[in-house]
């Protein structure tokens, strides 16, 4: 089995594991008495990083509690050097009829694994298997894996349209007189990319000018894990006349979060509800709203389709706006910071893009 993973998936997967715990299982398994179908969540890392992985538990947990199923997770650590023969040794283990996984890091691992137990099927989120065999994994092209992958350049539109319409309504407070926004991401890879390419296109169709949109890479040995970093970037485009910074770049982003509550400026949250999340006031009350990757109603849908027979296996889905696997937080703190008039607004352009009146540009 491979080992080796380009640098890009790398940091792609050092910007969803936030939180690394050791490796442990977590709720019980089951040893198939019951008849109910078995779901196995490993993960290359651990719970606790209130985004990524815990939205992947929730909703498997959902599933468990409305479906049926039986769910069992197998926490795998941060130490890369324990994935593989974590994965061998879920895999090989009679507890699980579907075995459930994310990020780039593990798509070589289900590619080898899932011809070896052809009786098994394997969910893959956030990344797609090689089904090609190109690569030299998925010798029986992965038929009995499904893979899905998100559209987070429709987060990134639905989130530079709400910037541009609250600039130039003039509708955040202390910065009435700016008309910049950021965004600042951790490394220029296509992923990171598709949500920048996503906003730039939101804030032109709210009326805001390309030019207007400041763009930055964390970089560095530690381009997902970096808050210092990311407080210097965010300093300088608040610096620069930006009202607001959307960082997206894993823990790097706490820096953005600092910065705005020193200089009284404002910011999204990515994938998760960072207003939740924060714990200091101050930061707290910059976040507008966060974007969200809904991984747990992905995995939600694909038990439910399962059960009906009706999940395409040897096949990636692609999910997004439509699908409720992409969105924004509207609660009322977000009423609070937003006038109606452009909460609706932004209710529109979703449905335009739901509906596919609007086709969102992507960087993949």
């Amino acid at each position: 089995m491979r080992n080796g993973k380009s640098a890009a998936a790398a940091l792609v997967a050092g910007m969803l594991v936030l939180v690394a715990c050791g490796g442990s299982d977590g709720d019980s398994g089951s040893t198939g008495a019951s008849g109910k179908p078995r779901v196995k969540l490993v993960i290359n890392g651990g719970l606790g990083d209130k985004s990524f992985f815990d939205s992947a538990h929730e909703g498997l947990k959902r599933a468990a509690k409305d479906l049926g199923y039986e769910l069992k997770v197998v926490e795998l650590g941060s130490d890369r050097t324990k994935w593989e023969p974590g994965f061998e040794d879920a895999a090989a283990a009679d507890d699980y009829d579907i075995l459930a996984a994310g990020t780039f890091d593990v798509t070589d691992y289900i590619g080898d694994l899932a011809p070896q137990y052809p009786d098994k099927k394997f969910w893959v989120f956030d990344a797609p298997v090689d089904y090609s065999g190109k690569n030299g994994t998925c010798s029986n092209k992965c038929e009995n894996v499904y893979s899905v992958t998100f559209k987070q350049n429709e987060g990134g539109y639905l989130a530079g349209f709400l910037a541009e319409k609250l600039i130039a309504a003039k509708s955040l407070k202390g910065a009435e007189s700016l008309n910049k926004a950021g965004v600042m991401g951790g490394v220029k890879i296509p992923l990171i990319e598709d949500f920048v390419v996503g906003f730039k296109a939101g804030f032109k169709a709210a009326g805001g000018k390309d030019s207007n949109v400041l763009v930055q890479y964390v970089g560095g040995d530690k381009p997902f894990g970096d808050p210092a970093k990311g407080k210097e970037i965010s300093n300088a485009m608040y610096g620069q006349g930006a009202a607001l910074v959307w960082p997206v770049a894993g823990l790097s982003g706490l820096g953005t979060f600092e910065s705005a509550a020193a200089a009284k400026r404002y910011a999204f949250g990515v994938d998760s509800d960072q207003y939740q999340t924060l714990t200091d006031p101050a930061q707290k009350n910059t976040v507008v709203t966060s974007i969200l990757k809904n991984v747990g109603n992905a995995l939600y849908k694909a038990a439910q389709d399962d059960q009906k027979g009706s999940l395409k296996y040897g096949t990636v889905e692609t999910v997004g706006l439509a699908e409720d696997a992409v969105g924004y937080v509207n609660d009322d703190h977000f009423k609070e910071l937003v006038p109606e008039k452009i909460r609706t607004e932004l209710e529109a352009a979703a449905d335009q893009v739901k509906s596919g009146s609007v086709k969102v540009p992507s960087a993949l």
